[in-house]
């Protein structure tokens, strides 16, 4: 998947992608029944079937999986918000792993530069004014810190089940074992669960975004530069650092998908969400693939980093 409107998106690859959503969903049918269920072409939804009729995606993919397996009781007892919920806790938890392993390269990357560059003097600088001198491993610990602490917290994060039935009123443990994930009692209209993992990838993000700031700080005074770079289209001079711009972009826009996590979990109603919760789906995917893009940027520029120890000096 590319997306030319936010360059860096293929690293995201299958990430949240509709076939994953597809994947997701029928996982969670299979789990429910027992048996592995055949995996339908996404190019059929939005064919013969269209998501649109029915408001989520499930009702949609039903008829395709019944017309499959017609010998066996799909569904029978849950209801849509069970398994679009549970899909996207597989999708979230398969996309923070993805975070996990671009900041663990990201922290690497920092020692790295550590052990390199540690020692290396420049100012410190407070409210970008020149301050006290300070050590560049001074401020790479800042940088390792909030991304260390960034991992640590989506390793620690709980993956539920969701198993309610028609209004909530159903617990079958079976679902949440067969799928690996924990079961609870059922959440459609207490959302904390989706926030969670929202502002645990917004954190991630905006870790990456602190590294960003300060190495286009850095880059604009010669301290700093990236390995790679960027060239202008009418400057061949210059060596833009793209890489930087780009998490900068992400940490300036995640934190309002987040909020709007928020907004949906303080707008449930009753038993079922009229709009609320189907605002979520997309606004989480977008999150997830903009967290795993920023966290593989931010490894890629760490690992790159050039420091300048003249200029730091000067």
């Amino acid at each position: 998947m590319s997306d030319l409107f936010w360059p860096g998106d293929h690293r995201a690859g299958e990430v949240c992608s509709d076939r994953a959503f597809v994947a997701a969903m029928v996982a969670v049918e299979s789990a429910w029944v027992g048996v592995e269920l055949t995996v339908p072409e996404v190019a059929a939804l939005g064919g013969d079937v269209d998501p649109e009729a029915g408001g989520n995606p499930l009702i949609a993919l039903l008829p395709l999986l019944r017309a499959a397996h017609p010998h066996l009781e799909l569904h029978t007892g849950l209801t849509s918000q069970d398994v679009v919920d549970t899909a996207v806790v597989l999708m979230m938890r398969d996309a923070a792993a993805v975070v996990r392993r671009h900041l663990a390269r990201a922290v690497a990357a920092v020692d790295d530069l550590v052990s390199r560059h540690g020692d290396v003097v420049l100012d410190g600088r407070t409210l970008t004014q020149p301050a006290l001198p300070v050590t560049v491993g001074h401020r790479l610990a800042g940088w390792q810190r909030g991304l260390s602490e960034a991992g640590e917290e989506l390793s620690a994060l709980r993956w539920p089940a969701q198993c309610g039935g028609p209004v909530g009123t159903l617990r079958d443990a079976r679902l949440a074992e067969r799928l690996g994930l924990d079961d609870v009692p059922a959440w459609h209209t207490h959302r904390r669960p989706v926030t969670r993992i929202g502002d645990t990838l917004v954190a991630a993000v905006d870790a990456c975004g602190h590294v960003a700031r300060d190495v286009l700080e850095g880059s604009r005074l010669g301290e700093l530069s990236e390995g790679r770079g960027g060239g202008s289209s009418s400057m061949p001079h210059k060596h833009n650092p793209v890489l930087a711009v780009l998490v900068r972009r992400a940490a300036l826009t995640a934190p309002q998908l987040g909020a709007t996590l928020h907004l949906g979990a303080a707008d449930q109603v009753e038993e079922r969400a009229d709009g609320a919760w189907h605002a979520e789906w997309d606004t989480l995917r977008l999150l997830a693939r903009r967290a795993v893009v920023a966290a593989a940027q931010t490894a890629d520029l760490l690992e790159g980093l050039r420091v300048h120890p003249g200029e730091a000096a000067r």
